[in-house]
């Protein structure tokens, strides 16, 4: 499909409202722009309407895309439908149960952070929400057990809007959705030399899925404050 013989993860996604269907063959090492039908190990794109996906680079479709960044891994998949890592899953996570009962900006299943720690990542993702408009969304979650499909209305997810999903099920615990409008202002090097950083098995493990999540935080707060140049976001702090 990609005209070479790396290895990489596509996940097609007819519609955000329908169970999609993960292929797995190899990974790929390069961030890499596709068609807005699939979902990259690293970076891409679907839309928010419902439209027929084929792997034909010609097919049409005419609606708003969302971008994705992965870090390696395959968790944001998780975040709008099934999983399977050597064959398609064909059945969907969508799990409102698994929601808080009244809106917060971090959604902890896995317990990974203690209330403090959500309270002060909440505290922080609030000021760079007033400050800059762009929101910042952190779930916490080991697949299958995630709200899935539901986040996507709880949150309101829009062009503005980062989903962080912290997932240590497949190696690298960071992993994002990345709105338009964020993607047309943060180089997409950004998030994988993120992930590299503080995402990696050796730093969680050694110092916890709680530490890589703050970290993270922290790092993209620093990123979306900074003036959009040429140079932006060239530190992962």
């Amino acid at each position: 499909m990609m005209g070479h013989t790396h290895s990489h993860y596509l996940l097609h996604i007819p519609s955000l409202s329908s169970s999609p269907y993960l292929t797995s063959s190899a990974r790929s090492l390069s961030v890499q722009t596709l068609q807005p039908k699939t979902l990259s190990c690293r970076v891409s794109s679907f839309p928010t309407s419902s439209c027929s996906y084929t792997t034909s680079h010609s097919t049409p479709c005419h609606s708003k895309p969302l971008h994705f960044a992965l870090s390696g891994a395959l968790s944001l998949g998780l975040l709008f439908g099934g999983i399977g890592v050597a064959e398609a899953a064909k059945v969907g996570v969508n799990k409102p149960e698994l929601l808080p009962k009244e809106f917060t900006t971090v959604i902890d299943v896995a317990g990974f952070l203690s209330d403090g720690q959500e309270k002060r990542l909440a505290e922080e993702i609030a000021a760079l929400e007033a400050d800059t408009g762009f929101k910042l969304r952190v779930l916490a979650q080991n697949y299958p057990d995630t709200p899935g499909l539901a986040i996507k209305d709880f949150w309101q997810v829009d062009d503005r809007t980062v989903v962080f999903v912290a997932d240590p099920t497949f190696g690298n615990i960071l992993n994002f959705n990345i709105g338009a409008s964020v993607d047309l202002d943060i180089p997409r090097s950004f998030w994988s030399r993120l992930a590299g950083k503080y995402g990696n098995m050796f730093y969680w493990k050694e110092k916890g899925e709680d530490a890589s999540i703050e970290a993270a935080v922290m790092a993209i707060s620093g990123c979306l404050r900074e003036p959009v140049g040429p140079n932006n976001c060239s530190e992962v702090n």
